[in-house]
């Protein structure tokens, strides 16, 4: 398979992986393929995997099956997922990015399998500490970019400031705003709330020159209500704020099919109001928002939830075509050659 976009997928990666992958990549080609036409290369079990492309018949006409029957489990250690990565589906997926073969990398599977291998293979790009999960967000205007979402337990205040820049530059890239706004979540608005660790970045943020919009430190409520583009935090805060926020959508919605079910009359009012519920569900279906990428690495990766179906898996492959259409890479190298700049320019002691 060569020329025009092709996407690498672990097709054998999350809970119910290869059919929600297959059905998802069958989803996508039908719904919101956007007449771009890319191609996949499905790396997993070529007997299970053709099988189930016979169903798809959109999914089989743009696809390349790579076999393996090797597959990191999703419980799997980070540390055995390494020893024991090399020819698995996930592996496969990533080294094609790395040999040119493919565009982005896309799966559900293991997350910090994934994260270690991509690091390994890809590599990161120079000054980057850590790579970091940026999703996307749903609020009132449109969406936003939270990050990191689960990568980083962990954070001292220079690899926030990095999160910041990497931010900028994927929301830059992807919504083409010139200067979105950042955030850095804490527990007040004030300055003088929080740890030492936000302090000491957001003191960093506030008298940097790299002409970011940093409007200082933001709460919980202001992801949701978009208040900000880009909101930065530690991947434990983040992970749990993004777990939080798609169980409340989950049980807004019990709570909707339920009132409107109850009796004639709601049923009735809800056949009358079917096309505004429709548009208000695909507000706060968290499948709609999936797909977390991987910022810092020398190639673009695309995490899923490993707990998704098809139509989430559908969501993450729209976020890695927006991601190859986008110049995501060039504006990160700039940012981050003028960030490099700066710390070179200046003595920081951060903690």
């Amino acid at each position: 398979m060569s020329g025009g976009l092709i996407l690498s997928i672990d097709a054998m990666g999350g809970d119910y992986a290869p059919d929600i992958v297959i059905n998802g990549v069958e989803y996508f080609l039908k719904h919101t393929n956007k007449n771009r036409n890319p191609r996949f290369l499905l790396h997993g079990d070529k007997h299970k995997i053709e099988k189930l492309l016979e169903k798809a018949p959109l999914a089989k006409a743009n696809c390349e099956v790579c076999h393996t029957d090797s597959v990191i489990a999703m419980d799997a250690k980070p540390a055995m997922a390494m020893r024991r990565g090399k020819g698995t589906s996930m592996w496969n997926a990533v080294e094609s990015v790395k040999l040119g073969k493919a565009n982005v990398a896309v799966s559900a599977g293991n997350t910090g399998a994934l994260m270690a291998m991509s690091k390994l293979l890809l590599r990161m790009k120079t000054g980057v500490q850590r790579p970091a999960i940026a999703a996307r967000w749903p609020h009132q205007e449109g969406y936003g970019v939270v990050l990191d979402v689960g990568a980083n337990l962990e954070c001292d205040a220079n690899q926030l400031r990095e999160f910041a820049v990497l931010g900028e530059a994927y929301y830059r890239a992807l919504y083409k705003k010139d200067k979105p706004s950042i955030g850095l979540l804490n527990v007040g608005t004030e300055d003088q709330k929080g740890n030492a660790t936000v302090q000491a970045a957001h003191d960093s943020l506030s008298c940097s020159s790299l002409g970011l919009n940093y409007v200082g430190f933001v709460e919980g409520n202001d992801i949701s209500m978009g208040n900000v583009d880009v909101i930065v935090t530690d991947g434990f805060t983040g992970n749990i704020a993004l777990k939080t926020a798609e169980g409340a959508a989950r049980l807004i919605e019990t709570f909707l099919k339920t009132a409107l079910g109850g009796n004639i009359w709601s049923k009735m009012t809800s056949a009358l109001n079917l096309s505004a519920l429709k548009k208000m569900r695909s507000k706060i279906d968290p499948r709609l928002s999936n797909g977390g990428v991987f910022l810092g690495l020398n190639g673009i990766v695309i995490k899923s939830h490993g707990g998704t179906d098809a139509i989430g898996f559908a969501s993450a492959l729209s976020v890695a075509l927006e991601m190859a259409d986008s110049h995501f890479l060039d504006e990160i190298e700039r940012t981050l050659s003028a960030l490099h700049d700066e710390d070179d320019s200046m003595e920081i002691h951060l903690p």
